[in-house]
């Protein structure tokens, strides 16, 4: 014993075992001792639960793997309880059963404990492991059952469902079912022992150990064991055989006598009192004789219960209590029933069997049937007391709110009252008292209940009555005959008072009435109203027999099964009930006829609905005064003697005649009442067609409704619908209903409206509704109909100005989508297709023109689709002329070519025609449909021609100019390039839209290769080659209006291109269409062919085996040029080796072609040009060869260069010949410029010089692209020339001629920047609208990239017209102060290239500016007096703030500050915040180029102008909150994220990708500047915001800038290369430290400088470090000195140490500290003390004066307080 992992003793091998303990004890005392639980059992009889003998041998008689989870079954813990479990059930089924047999010893012990665990998962896998366990070892388990069978039975019988589910399974699995009783017999002795063990001996306490468990659990426990235990002694009484039961009578008596058996009837738990009662039930009818003889406990238990009502309790309570009634036969001797039963039953039956009724109430006539005369008289109190007690329940809570409840209470009522009538149904003076009372006081009170309440109307009363009237009539025939027909006598007068009396009343209410029509039609008809209803047999025996409901009975039927016979009209043989339906009739009309009541009337109708007798109708007529109609009687003949037809036309016309009643439901069933009265057919043909004359149309919809809604009703009117008279009237109704609605609609608030909906309610019925596939209503008339309907919506369609259609066009909507879903073959007929193709045009355009609401469009979208579906599947429609799809294609292929569309018309069109074309391609049966339908819809060659030559021709512009496309094009004057295009899109596009949305719906991707491509489709290619060309234009086109932009983002979205490119059907044959058009056409369809190539990027074989021979394209044209140029990338190297061959041949020998020679010689160099652009291998000589052709042209051909002429008088074809000089010069210059001799420089410089002066004389003539396209090529060789130049390639420089460099830079640069300076301001003054279309902005770009290589010295020293502004202040040169008068206010021209050339030629010059401002500065007198000296920056560059400060004010005021405000780029907006955003980064460059004595006086300007500070509030509007850099992958790491201020601004003046982005990323680079030039301005400003902008700025800055800044800062300090005299500066990148020696003779001072985590907002904090010889007060002086410097300096550290260290050595020289600030050097001007006392002779620096006296208002000394002079 003792710890678990303690040493074992020496020579102890084994460890301790309980088992071998308990083997020990066995041996010395030779008993084995029981266990029960963990109490000690006071009898002698040894335990239930053997003690296991010889554990240890466990080891050795068991397999390993049993071993190990027997173990585990002993566990306490129920998870590892429950896994034991599982696994030991898995191993019986796996292991063999000799293994398996091994167990059994053990398992009975183990089982006994384990299947009463706690846990009830755990008794369910015990139940499943004894399943497999009994299936592995089957007939070996016999020697153990004893053992085991007793807990077996008890988990039978567990609490948990499943648990004892699979006890049961495992038992039958054990013994078949016939062996089940001899099984519980071989046993029975060792079940009786434990069940009395658990019944009397047992407690929570002995059960389970309450030292380990909680008492709840030890509680649930035991309950549980109570339970199951007396359920397991019910089950045991039920299998065993009699004779056993016999046998087991003393052992159950011994059960029985016990006062703790008797007393589980009252235990707390009802789990255990449920089954107490079963056991009692179960011995009252298997072993009677032991409940006699204990029947006064018995029946005090058991009946003096009978008012407990738990659901578990109840219903074995009363069975018990009816089987000791049974059993028992004196049983009312032993309680008193008067005082201690039945006042607790009356109260139960009061309570409605508190909410249990459906379980309490069957037992009520079985228990009635057993009661005893003695128990029972008086017999008429008894029964009074009874009743009223049971249908008190009724108005019970539960009863009111179950139909379920009630309905057992009311079919309880009814047995027990028919029991009690037959019981009593004798002729003498008491009976006849009974019957009388049962009746008046019970049965009609019940019926005047039940007329009140829907509830109980609903229910079996009226049924079960009607039952028992049925029988009472069968008895009339009987012995006892005269008391049922005096009691039928009786019934119905009582009856007949009762519905008189609610009838025979003005204020009668509905629901009464109702009740009595719903009564008197059950009474007539009990199959119809009876749902459910229960056949049930009742027997009553004598009273002596036993009173068992179910099973078999020995007793005489007295009444009959409760199911009616046969289908009779009335199962009621007597004339009561219609007597009494036509007195209430006859009642009820004097009501009708005098008063009006539609009470009443409403009364009748259900009368009539349930008796359309001829009687009735007889009576109803009694009140007629007068002679009918002479014309009626003539009219109608025999059929007016009807009763029903004479009361029909007589007065149920008339009702219905009448405006005062609303809803005519009622009185349209009393209509077919009369007609059910009709001997045929064509009687109520003929009466219906009389009466249609005279209805209203609401009327004519419900009788309509009706009928179709009954197929009876349907086959017996199909005359009538299909008759003329109908017919007529509906066709003028659809007339009436049209012309009414074409002269405007009613308000909905009209009376009109809902006579609209009920008359187009039944239009829409009559056409819709079909009987055996054809329409209810004649053929001729639904034509008629639609017809009219056509016609009409024709006329709405161009009336929609004209008034509010939408009413009428939506009724034609609902009819129509009606009739064409469920018509069959409704498309046959002519005017059904007119009306189908209108409401699809009414589809097809927009809503702005029909005036429709988004409602009505999908309505009238859904009626087309219906009716194209059903035109489709039931007739296979074609696409022949006349057809409907036919005429939609046609109409629609008219609108895209004739009519003008703009976008949101083309939308409805596409939207329209894409609807159709869906519902086609999922309709039809063959896939040819639609791939007609688009052949009928796509416009001709000839068509296709006419379109495209349409469009406008302002493309050309963009590619010329970006030099993808060389051609010459058509010549276009100013007046057609001012046109930016008109409101409505061209019809090519229109076309293109329509097809673009449908084609790919007909060839979809991804199938196998049909033959449709050529036979279905055969213009498929065609029409994507259209497409594709439309969406080249759409790109193509610059200024083009927003709705082609608009239009080309919509076929974007539809991927109409990418399906293009994909779909295998439409793919073949493309790239070839293409390229013919390309050759026979060239222009845009070469571009197109670019493009696709691009985009679909074929094999290079594919366009190898397209173009074939490069010969093919010689003699060059125009259009071979085109195709050529798009081609070269993708050709191979020899193809483009071939074409330079063919074109240096036919260059060389350009004066043989005297026609068009200028034209084939520019073909052959752009030929060239493009080979050379495709990375051509091409010989020197070539380049020679084509040079000096050149220079012959020069000789000979010199109008070809156009020196010194007038671009604005040449044509385009005469100008693309210069271009392409220029552009191989160019080309020359940056591949091959060894090339070139002497002679050859000199033709390239003076020909490029001489275009530029051309150029620069002919700025009027800017507006045509091929004047720009000149202007952009020159532009282009002057950058590759000055690039060329400025950095001669290694070993070119000797090869070039020797005085070629310096000719360059002496003659011709100074030559080029003074054309191109004054070009680039005239540029703006001749074109003052940037939007517009003429404005050469491709030049501005070419202009502003060439003078980005100005020198700075011809910029100073430019030949500019002088201009100055008056009054402004300046001392710069009068060259550098007229530059910035002219380029300055063009920062802010709406070109962006000129704003940014502008911003790059100023950027050159601003930082030369401040050395004008030092020399006139320290010309200043230092002798003023006042405020400390502030000097403006630039006025130029001032004025420029001046004037968009207010702008950006009014443009961002809005937003608030942090917030971002999203600039549409290329906006006037934008124009105005990038030209301040530029100026202020030029105003920048200025500061950082200012010295720091003049960068105080800058600065103080900005104070006082609060230019700054407009800035930094408007930056944190423009900032993005994120200024991450678009476009990185989201996985990199947050140390790597590249931000707006981690990577430099590229203002490049080339429109490219990203302008979204140019104007936060210029903002964050004006912030970063400003922090980084001006940080105690920023500081300042920041310090004094309110708190939610300044904690906005500081987590900003902190977050983006600071780490940025200061990791620059200290990476200057470290690369720094200025040297101070005694003073060394040091950094720590990691720690953000610099740390400064300052050592002078003895003295050493050591300073730490600490950026913070927000440089440059916060403070930067100056620590101490070793000091040597300089005093505390001093030290501290020199560090707040220093502190002061750098927090209130605008420059870097290193500039604030200088400024200590000069403050430090002026000191040590001997200069006294201003005893205002104690500083040698002011902290801002950096002056020293220079104004002394008289008195004191103390010295002040005059700005510390000046503040002194405007703050104290006094003019002393601040030291010794006399007058300052």
């Amino acid at each position: 014993m003792g710890g678990k992992n303690k040493q074992r003793t020496k020579g102890n091998v084994r460890p301790s075992s309980s088992g071998r303990a308990a083997e020990l004890l066995a041996r010395e005392s030779g008993v084995v001792p029981g266990f029960v639980g963990f109490g000690n059992s006071a009898s002698q009889e040894p335990g239930y639960v053997p003690a296991v003998h010889g554990a240890e041998e466990i080891d050795n008689l068991v397999d390993a793997d049993f071993r190990l989870v027997l173990r585990k079954l002993s566990k306490r813990d129920a998870v590892t309880k429950l896994k034991a479990v599982q696994e030991f059930g898995a191993k019986c089924q796996e292991c063999d059963s000799d293994v398996v047999k091994g167990v059994l010893p053990y398992w009975p012990r183990i089982y006994c404990k384990i299947s009463v665990d706690h846990d009830r998962r755990v008794r369910e896998a015990t139940q499943q492991a004894f399943e497999q366990l009994i299936l592995k070892v089957k007939r070996n388990l016999a020697p153990y059952l004893k053992g085991i069978m007793g807990h077996w039975l008890i988990a039978q019988s567990d609490t948990y469902p499943p648990a004892a589910s699979a006890a049961s399974v495992a038992f039958q699995a054990a013994f078949p079912l016939n062996k089940q009783p001899e099984a519980l017999s071989f046993c029975k002795d060792e079940i009786m022992n434990v069940l009395q063990d658990s019944l009397l001996k047992e407690t929570p306490d002995t059960l389970s150990d309450p030292q380990s468990v909680p008492e709840e659990e030890r509680e649930a426990k035991y309950v549980r064991l109570l339970t199951s235990s007396l359920l397991a002694l019910k089950r045991l009484l039920t299998l065993l055989p009699q004779t056993d039961r016999e046998a087991l009578h003393e052992r159950l008596a011994q059960v029985i006598n016990q006062g703790k058996f008797w007393k589980y009837s009252k235990h707390k738990s009802p789990q255990v009192r449920g089954a107490f009662y079963e056991v009692i039930a179960a011995l009252c009818e298997f072993a009677p004789q032991l409940v006699q003889a204990e029947a006064a406990r018995a029946c005090s238990a058991v009946l003096l219960s009978i008012d407990d009502s738990d659901p578990v309790v109840l219903v074995p309570l009363w069975e018990a209590v009816l089987h000791i009634l049974s059993s028992i036969e004196d049983c009312w001797t032993h309680v008193n029933a008067r005082k201690g039963v039945l006042p607790k039953l009356w109260m139960l039956l009061k309570e409605g069997g508190r909410g249990m009724a459906t379980a309490l109430h069957p037992n009520m006539l079985p228990f009635i049937s057993k009661l005893p005369a003695e128990v029972t008289n008086p017999k008429l109190d008894f029964c009074r007391t009874f009743f009223s007690s049971i249908i008190q329940g009724l108005s019970s809570e539960r009863a009111v709110a179950s139909p379920s409840e009630c309905a057992a209470i009311v079919f309880a009522t009814m047995e027990c009252l028919r029991f009690l009538l037959l019981q009593n149904a004798g002729e003498e003076l008491e009976q006849r008292a009974l019957q009388t009372s049962l009746l008046t006081e019970q049965l009609l009170p019940l019926i005047d209940k039940a007329l009140g309440k829907p509830d109980l109307q609903s229910g079996p009363l009226y049924p079960q009555i009607t039952e028992m009237l049925i029988s009472w009539e069968k008895r009339t025939t009987g012995n006892e005959s005269k008391t049922f027909q005096r009691l039928l006598d009786d019934f119905w007068e009582g009856l007949g008072n009762l519905c008189v009396h609610y009838v025979d009343c003005e204020e009668a209410e509905q629901v009464a009435l109702e009740g009595v029509a719903s009564l008197l039609q059950i009474m007539q008809n009990p199959s119809k109203q009876s749902k459910r209803k229960k056949a049930v047999k009742i027997c009553f025996t004598e009273p002596e027999v036993k009173g068992q409901r179910e099973g078999p009975s020995s007793g005489t039927s007295v009444t009959e099964p409760s199911e009616s016979k046969g289908k009779q009209d009335c199962p009621l043989r007597s004339s009561h009930l219609l007597d009494l339906v036509c007195q209430l009739a006859e009642l009820n009309m004097v009501y009708v006829c005098e008063r009006n009541s539609e009470r009443h009337l409403r009364f009748l109708a259900l009368l009539l609905h349930a008796f359309p007798k001829p009687q009735v109708f007889q009576v109803l007529l009694k009140s007629e005064d007068g002679k009918p109609e002479v014309g009626l009687e003539a009219e109608l003949g025999l059929l007016f003697e009807n009763p029903a037809v004479r009361f029909l036309l007589q007065r149920v016309v008339v009702w219905l005649q009448q405006d005062e009643i609303k809803d005519t439901d009622f009185l349209v069933d009393m209509v077919f009442s009369a007609l059910n009265c009709c001997a045929s057919k064509e009687e109520q043909t003929l009466i219906l067609n009389h009466i249609t004359m005279d209805l209203k149309w609401g009327v004519i919809l419900q009788i309509f409704q009706k009928v179709c809604a009954d197929t009876v009703r349907l086959e017996a009117c199909g005359g009538w619908l299909r008759g003329s008279v109908l017919g007529e009237r509906l066709v003028g109704l659809a007339h009436e209903l049209c012309d009414l609605g074409l002269k405007g609609s009613p308000s909905p608030t009209s009376p009109l409206l809902s006579l609209h909906n009920h008359s187009w309610t039944l239009i829409s019925l009559a056409l819709s509704q079909q009987h055996s596939n054809e329409s209810l209503i004649g053929k001729v008339y639904v034509e008629q109909i639609i017809e009219r309907l056509h016609a009409t919506l024709s006329e709405a369609k161009g009336m929609s100005d004209a008034g509010n259609m939408e009413p009428l066009v939506s009724f034609i909507s609902d009819v129509a989508s009606n009739f064409f879903s469920s018509v069959k073959g409704c498309l046959l007929l002519a005017a059904v297709e007119e009306l189908l193709l209108t409401i699809f045009q009414l589809c097809a355009q927009d809503q702005t023109i029909t005036h429709l609401s988004d409602a009505l469009f999908q309505k009238l979208n859904l009626a087309y689709t219906a009716g194209v579906h059903s035109l489709v599947t039931q007739l296979g429609a074609g696409v022949t002329k006349g057809t409907f799809l036919h005429s939609v294609a046609e109409w629609v292929k008219n609108q895209f070519l004739m009519s003008p569309l703009n976008m949101k018309s083309l939308q409805f069109l596409v939207q329209a025609v894409q609807n159709l074309a869906e519902t086609l391609a999922s309709a039809q049966q063959s896939d040819c449909l639609l791939s007609q339908f688009i052949c009928c819809l796509t416009p001709t060659h000839e068509e296709w021609n006419c379109l495209r030559n349409a469009l406008p021709p302002q493309w050309i512009k963009q590619p010329l100019l970006c030099g993808r496309l060389k051609t010459t094009g058509k010549y276009l004057g100013m007046d057609e390039w001012k046109v930016k295009g008109s409101s409505r899109l061209p019809a090519h596009l229109c076309a293109c839209a329509v097809l673009g949305k449908i084609i790919f719906l007909a060839v979809p991707d991804n199938e196998q290769q049909k033959e449709t491509d050529t036979s279905e489709l055969p213009d498929l290619r065609h029409m994507v080659a259209e497409i594709l060309y439309a969406l080249q234009w759409c790109e193509e086109m610059e200024h083009c209006p927003a709705m082609v932009s608009e239009y080309h983002e919509m076929l974007q979205d539809w991927n109409v291109a990418e399906k293009s490119h994909s779909n295998s059907s439409a793919k073949a044959g493309i790239l070839e269409t293409l390229f013919t058009r390309s050759r026979e056409e060239g222009a845009l369809w070469s571009l197109t062919l670019a493009n696709y190539i691009q985009n679909s990027k074929p094999a290079a074989s594919d366009i190898k085996i397209l173009c074939g021979n490069m010969e093919s394209f010689y003699p060059l044209s125009e259009q071979s040029v085109n195709t050529i140029q798009m081609l070269c990338p993708f050709l191979t190297e020899p193809d483009r080796e071939a074409l330079i061959a063919l074109s240096i041949a036919e260059l060389l020998n350009w004066q043989e072609r005297e026609q068009d020679c200028a034209l084939s010689v520019w073909a052959c160099l752009a030929v060239l040009h493009s080979c050379l652009n495709a990375e051509t291998p091409v010989e020197e000589e070539i380049f020679l060869a084509v040079i000096a052709t050149m220079l012959e042209w020069r000789n000979s051909k010199e109008e070809w260069f156009f020196f010194n002429s007038d671009l604005g008088k040449a044509s385009a074809a005469e100008l693309v010949l210069p271009v392409e000089m220029m552009r191989f010069l160019c080309w020359l210059v940056d591949h091959s410029p060894t090339v070139l001799g002497s002679t050859h420089w000199d033709f390239l410089l003076c020909s490029m010089l001489a275009w530029l002066e051309t150029a620069s004389e002919c700025l009027g003539a800017y507006w045509n692209p091929w004047v720009q396209q000149f202007v952009c090529a020159n532009c282009e060789l002057i950058v590759k020339l000055t690039e060329f130049f400025t950095a001669l390639p290694a070993g070119v420089a000797e090869q070039m001629p020797p005085e070629l460099s310096s000719e360059w830079q002496e003659f011709f640069v100074e030559g080029i920047y003074n054309l191109l300076l004054p070009l680039l301001v005239r540029i703006p003054v001749e074109f003052t609208e940037p939007d517009e279309p003429l404005f050469p902005l491709a030049v501005v770009v070419a202009v502003g990239k060439a003078l980005a290589y100005i020198p700075v010295q011809l910029l100073t020293h430019n030949k500019l017209p002088a201009r100055f502004v008056v009054d402004q202040k300046s001392s710069l040169p009068d060259a550098i102060q007229t530059l910035l008068n002219t380029l300055a206010p063009l920062l802010l021209f709406k070109a962006r290239p000129l704003q940014l050339a502008v911003y790059h030629i100023l950027h050159k010059v601003i930082p030369l500016l401040p050395k004008s401002d030092y020399e006139s500065a320290t010309a200043r007198s230092e002798d003023e007096d006042e405020e400390e000296p502030c000097l403006s920056p630039p006025a130029a560059i001032m004025s420029i703030l001046t004037a968009t400060e207010e702008l950006l004010e009014n443009i961002l005021g809005g937003v608030q500050v942090g917030e971002f405000a999203v600039v549409q780029p290329l906006s006037m907006e934008h124009c105005c915040i990038l030209g301040y955003l530029l100026a202020w980064k030029l105003l920048l460059t200025f500061f950082q180029a200012a010295p720091s004595q003049l960068r105080v006086q800058y600065s103080l300007y900005l104070r006082k102008n609060h230019s700054l500070h407009k800035l930094l509030l408007h930056l944190f509007r423009l900032m993005p909150e994120n200024p991450t850099l678009p476009g990185q992958p989201t996985d990199m790491a947050s140390k790597e994220t590249k931000t707006f201020f981690t990577e430099s601004l590229s203002l490049s003046m080339c429109q490219k990708e990203g302008s979204q982005y140019e104007v936060p990323h210029l903002a964050c680079s004006v912030y970063y500047g400003a922090l980084k030039h001006l940080p105690a301005m920023v500081r300042l400003w920041w310090n004094s915001q309110e708190k939610r902008v300044f904690s906005t700025v500081d987590k900003f800055t902190t977050k983006y800038v600071s780490s940025v800044l200061s990791s620059q800062e200290i990476a200057s300090v470290q690369s720094s290369t200025q040297t101070f005299e005694s003073m060394t500066v040091k950094a720590r990148s990691a720690a953000r430290e610099v740390i400064a020696t300052y050592s002078v003779d003895d003295i050493f001072i050591e300073l730490v400088i600490q950026l913070p985590q927000n440089y440059p907002l916060g403070s930067i904090s100056v620590e101490s470090g070793r000091r040597v010889g300089v005093a505390v007060q001093q030290w501290r002086n020199w560090m707040l000195q220093l502190s002061t410097y750098l927090t209130h300096q605008n420059g870097s550290i290193m500039e604030g140490l200088s400024l200590w260290k000069n403050n430090v050595d002026k000191r040590f020289e001997g200069v006294e500290d201003c005893m205002i600030c104690f500083s040698v050097i002011h902290g801002s001007n950096y002056s020293l003390p220079k104004k002394a006392c008289r008195t004191c002779k103390k010295k002040f620096h005059s700005a510390c004066l000046y503040k002194w006296f405007t703050s104290s208002n006094k003019s002393t000394c601040p030291l010794c307080r006399e007058t300052f002079f």
